[in-house]
């Protein structure tokens, strides 16, 4: 590691299913940590890799050179910044917020434009890669910000992910975020209608994922949501009603911009039957029990 990276301090908030894991990365690559959460209970296992526990999000800003965010939404990230004991109050000239959260590009604008004043610089850093990536540190990290602040949250980064992209100016690397999810909302419901047809046909489905994953039908997903879509069982990986508000900020954007989304427009409308029958906090390869039942499975 680089020794001026090294003298850098990271908090880190937001310690769920994959803030967890990408918390425990930082540590293993030994930044001085120190993180916070809004339930109690979750830090265990960062505090056991040497990361220090605080008791507000202004605390973690008070002892962090760089704060990493990996909560829910737009909501919660004002929260953790501007409430009472916020990050907000901790921040001081030269502070970097590294946000990993999907959110609107809008709001992130906003927030950053809101910290400005205490001198706090800002990165949009949202990840895909679902929980196996965040254990690993194999995450794809969208990147929006100057290039001297994405310059230097990247050792940060780098420690979270292998693939990280300079996109663009800050709000890019939510917009990117939004983009993707998009994408696998059709992924999604691409497979979720091969393997209902296969399974329709009475094939040997493991063999057929098999033959496809070596052409042009290869995805993440095939290869790594298809079994649960054959079991019909899912899993959490990432939360089907976690998608589902990522939907929501990539097509509140696209009214905005004048694009039509007819697949994700599906993708939402099954993911909002899914989530009022219950299943919102399955995987989101859950998507294929609509695909299912629609076909009699």
């Amino acid at each position: 590691m680089d020794t001026n990276v090294a003298t850098e301090r990271v908090g880190f908030i937001g310690l769920g299913t994959m803030g967890a894991a990408m918390a425990a990365n930082l540590a293993r690559s030994k930044f001085t940590l120190t993180v916070w959460n809004r339930t109690a209970g979750r830090d265990e296992d960062v505090l056991a890799l040497g990361a220090r526990r605080a008791t507000t999000p202004s605390e973690v800003a008070a002892h962090s050179d760089l704060v990493v965010m990996c909560v829910t939404d737009s909501p919660q990230v004002e929260e953790i910044l501007f409430a009472q004991g916020g990050l907000a109050e901790g921040l001081r000239e030269g502070s970097l917020i590294i946000d990993c959260s999907t959110i609107s590009p809008l709001a992130t604008v906003d927030f950053a434009s809101r910290v400005a004043s205490t001198g706090a610089a800002w990165v949009d850093a949202p990840v895909s890669g679902g929980s196996e990536g965040a254990l690993r540190g194999t995450l794809s990290i969208m990147v929006g910000g100057s290039d001297d602040d994405v310059r230097r949250a990247s050792p940060i980064l780098a420690a979270m992910g292998t693939t990280i992209t300079h996109v663009g100016e800050l709000g890019a690397g939510q917009w990117t975020k939004a983009i993707n999810q998009v994408i696998l909302a059709g992924t999604y419901l691409g497979v979720a209608e091969g393997i209902t047809l296969g399974l329709k046909a009475g094939l040997d489905m493991e063999k057929v994922v098999a033959a496809l994953s070596g052409g042009a039908a290869a995805s993440w997903i095939l290869s790594n949501r298809s079994g649960r879509m054959i079991d019909d069982d899912y899993p959490l990986g990432f939360k089907l009603a976690l998608h589902r508000k990522d939907l929501g900020i990539a097509l509140a954007l696209a009214r905005e911009s004048g694009a039509q989304l007819p697949v994700a427009t599906m993708a939402a409308h099954f993911e909002d039957e899914l989530i009022a029958e219950g299943y919102g906090d399955e995987d989101n390869a859950a998507l294929a029990r609509k695909v299912r039942r629609l076909s009699g499975l």
